[in-house]
């Protein structure tokens, strides 16, 4: 089997660009006026809304990477799940997808087809349709997905509405990225290798459907800035500052990071979201800038609504977990 992480400098969110470069690259630049839409770079978000009538909307994001795992299934899976999520980050239902690729053409086909493959699974999983999309050479392999969802205007998930007083929770634990590097030094075991690639192939559909209806007072997924980084986004955009005080860790990322291994998006994310931290141990730091793919959502809601939420996502056999609060001020405080 070819090895695909072989031919990468560095492969899934990890390999986003600096956030701290693109705010400056973007800065000032915003679409043409339209009343319709909804979301767009001013402020930006996990995806773009376009209002069609009172009744709905669409969501319209894209997301490509490089491989991060070997299989190429596998790989397709991943690739879908982590650009479906950003429709269902937005409150959304994902309806249509397309490829996004590129690859050598020196693979076999048959490698490009079990990517597809595992692509039209996960976007079936979605209630989706993978309908086409664009396939170029390149020495690098890259895959991904276009996907269109709608949503209520009224229902829409915002990063930049979080609200004093709100509980802060993440439905996903942390630590992808540093399970894979861990894996890759032979620090970590196949079953913690597979456990990453779990979450990784989770759709974010269940937590929404069970979130949609409590009212979120600001939502975004966790990806390549890490949840610190996104918590980051989530205050500066909401004016507000948001305290951490759990990290929730997959089983070994932790030692991964007490073994000194880092990720590649680990210096982009802590020069993007400097975080006051003092006293923290250095791991918990790690996780916490670690870039996730396809991770949980960040949800920003009620406190009065907390303990309903909890026992929610409880009963429907969900993880989530409590992770701070936002409070008057700015920044993120980790304590």
């Amino acid at each position: 089997m070819t090895a695909l992480t072989g031919l990468t400098v560095g492969g899934g969110c990890a390999a986003k660009y600096s956030a701290a470069r693109l705010d400056e690259l973007l800065k000032g630049f915003v679409p043409v006026e339209a009343e319709n839409l909804l979301v767009g770079l001013s402020p930006a978000d996990d995806a773009a809304v376009y209002k069609l009538d009172d009744e709905r909307a669409l969501v319209f994001t894209v997301d490509f990477f490089p491989p991060l795992v070997d299989d190429p299934a596998t790989f397709g899976r991943i690739a879908a799940t982590n650009a479906l999520n950003d429709v269902f980050a937005m409150g959304g239902t994902p309806l249509l997808a397309l490829s996004i690729a590129a690859f050598p053409e020196e693979l076999p086909t048959e490698v490009l087809g079990a990517v597809f493959a595992g692509a039209d699974e996960q976007v079936r999983a979605a209630g989706a349709l993978l309908a086409g999309g664009h396939t170029i050479r390149d020495t690098e392999p890259k895959y991904g997905l276009a996907v269109v969802g709608t949503v209520h205007p009224d229902g829409i998930w915002r990063k930049s509405s979080a609200e004093p007083g709100d509980a802060l929770f993440l439905t996903k634990p942390l630590g992808t990225g540093l399970l894979l590097a861990g894996y890759a030094r032979q620090l970590v075991s196949e079953e913690a290798f597979a456990a990453a690639v779990r979450w990784m192939t989770t759709l974010n559909g269940g937590a929404a459907d069970v979130l949609r209806p409590f009212s979120p007072s600001a939502v975004t997924d966790v990806t390549g800035f890490g949840l610190f980084g996104h918590a980051h986004e989530m205050a500066e955009r909401s004016g507000v500052r948001i305290r951490i005080d759990a990290v929730p860790a997959l089983d070994g990322a932790l030692d991964v990071a007490r073994a000194g291994t880092r990720t590649g998006g680990d210096p982009r994310n802590r020069e993007f979201a400097p975080v006051d931290a003092d006293g923290a141990p250095e791991e918990l730091l790690t996780l916490g800038y670690d870039a996730q793919t396809a991770g949980g959502l960040l949800i920003s809601l009620p406190m009065d609504k907390a303990l309903s939420l909890e026992a929610e996502f409880r009963a429907r056999g969900l993880f989530i977990e409590r992770v701070g609060a936002v409070e008057v001020g700015a920044g993120v405080v980790v304590s």
